[in-house]
């Protein structure tokens, strides 16, 4: 076993014990800053792979945007931050279902390669990507970015009930500064 392996195994591990700290949690936050780290880790394995590209796209859109717009919607929503009692379903249906398919993928996989090397094709190139992106792909692009910013404002809206009213029709703030 190489260090690169060891690095590999170290990742994966930290991905699916964050993956599972993230959905038997019952704090909305930490679930979020364990996505972070689960994600964190997944781009790490592509930095390992020497897929660069593809990690510093993970850690942007993903760690950087996803996990944002995630806790952003927490605190718009005004969800509750502590504990949550209302998430105490039985756990061992979905771990049942979840080992059994990790089982059956893992005994699929090792089943298909029986451990050899498989030649890879020509790495792609960040300039290559960026041709087909801002190519041949730049409308649907742009019209996802404008979707994005469309959701983005009518959450803002949909959470501030005071915008679009009237002064007069304001609730007064609390000493708090909180209506």
């Amino acid at each position: 076993m190489t260090g690169v392996d060891a690095l590999l195994l170290a990742l994966g591990a930290v991905a699916v014990g964050a993956g599972a700290l993230v959905v038997t949690t019952r704090h909305l936050v930490r679930a979020g800053l364990y996505l972070v780290v689960c994600l964190g880790a997944v781009a790490g394995l592509f930095l390992v792979l020497t897929a660069e590209l593809v990690a510093w796209v993970q850690v942007l859109i993903y760690v950087g945007a996803v996990v944002v717009l995630l806790l952003f919607a927490v605190m718009l929503t005004r969800a509750p931050i502590g504990a949550s009692d209302d998430l105490d379903r039985p756990g061992w249906p979905a771990a049942l279902i979840g080992g059994g398919a990790g089982l059956g993928l893992a005994a699929l996989l090792v089943d298909a390669f029986r451990w050899t090397q498989v030649d890879l094709p020509e790495p792609g190139t960040a300039e290559r990507l960026g041709e087909q992106v801002f190519g041949s792909w730049v409308l649907p692009f742009e019209v996802l970015s404008v979707l994005l910013l469309a959701a983005l404002v009518g959450a803002i809206v949909l959470s501030r009930p005071d915008i679009g009213r009237p002064a007069a029709d304001r609730p007064a703030p609390t000493a708090g500064g909180r209506r």
